[in-house]
């Protein structure tokens, strides 16, 4: 009986070790996500060699961001210029109508009367002069 009984605590003494081995190997190797929360992965070989292509993807990182920001401005600027234009089409719209409204042949008629200058009623003629060679 004793035979079981010892069979029993070495197994239970190898799984306590077993157990204790596991952690001691969790404990040794903390997964990336703690290793990131810490720093401790700067400080690895791979990344100290690699430091200038870091740089690089970091210096890559800033100008996407940066373009980002560009392309909304150059939009909203865009934007502004064409409400710009867009008044300015209007204003000469405006313009142009009442300038078609004023030079009308009856208005410049009206106009013109007080000055004593009238309407023609005879039909403009032509003088053409024949050049000779």
């Amino acid at each position: 009986m004793n035979e079981f009984i010892d069979k029993d605590e070495a197994a239970e003494k190898e799984k306590i070790k077993s157990k204790q081995a596991k952690k001691a190997e969790k404990r040794a190797k903390p997964n990336a996500f703690v290793q990131i929360l810490n720093g401790e992965f700067l400080a690895k070989d791979f990344v100290l060699n690699n430091l200038a292509f870091v740089f690089f993807l970091v210096f890559m990182m800033i100008m996407l961001v940066a373009k980002g920001y560009y392309g909304k401005q150059l939009t909203k600027d865009i934007d502004t210029a064409q409400k710009k234009l867009d008044a300015s089409s209007a204003e000469y719209v405006e313009a142009k109508a009442k300038l078609e409204e004023e030079t009308k042949r009856s208005e410049l008629v009206d106009k013109l009367g007080p000055r004593g200058l009238k309407e023609t009623t005879n039909p403009a003629k032509v003088i053409r002069v024949k050049k000779e060679d």
